[in-house]
């Protein structure tokens, strides 16, 4: 026989095939064709040599049965509670007592207000302590209450306001009245 009338045969439900992971099983029904005629035509000698991986599939329907099984190639991914990191956020002193400033540096960035602005330093909305005239940085603690504070000594000297430029700074010993 050829391999025209063994698909007519198997078509026409005679023989039965059924696939299973690389392993053929062919059942016939017909008394005419041979196991080993087939396993010439068809060159399945060795696929069939192996035994059956699964048993007990439906070839009642009749025709040509192929069953193909597929395993997962990756196992699924569960979800991780790790992974998520927030950015630097560069707290700190900048510049440490000693240090020259000119205005705008900023002297400490920090969250509240651990250091507190004393001369020539400013504040910003999330308590930056930055410098507001040229000189030397200078750290001060609080003896009774521990507060510190952080200065900046001007390079030219203190400079008093216009307002209190006109000012005496010495009183007269006459003009004080006790």
């Amino acid at each position: 026989m050829n391999l025209q009338k063994i698909l007519q045969n198997m078509k026409a439900g005679s023989v039965k095939v059924k696939v299973t992971s690389s392993v053929l099983n062919i059942a016939l029904a017909a008394d005419t064709m041979s196991l080993s005629t087939i396993f010439r035509r068809v060159g399945l000698k060795d696929l069939v040599s192996n035994a059956s991986v699964y048993s007990g599939a439906s070839e009642a329907s009749g025709g040509l049965n192929l069953i193909f099984r597929r395993w997962a190639t990756k196992k699924t991914a569960g979800s991780t509670k790790n992974g998520r990191d927030s950015k630097p956020k560069n707290l700190g002193v900048k510049k440490f007592g000693g240090e020259r400033v000119i205005p705008g540096n900023i002297i400490v960035r920090q969250r509240g207000t651990r250091f507190h602005p004393g001369n020539y330093v400013g504040m910003g909305k999330d308590h930056t302590l930055y410098a507001l005239k040229e000189g030397n940085v200078r750290f001060e603690r609080h003896k009774l209450s521990g507060r510190k504070w952080v200065h900046v000594d001007p390079k030219d000297g203190h400079v008093l306001h216009p307002i209190y430029a006109d000012a005496v700074t010495i009183p007269d010993a006459e003009s004080q009245l006790c």
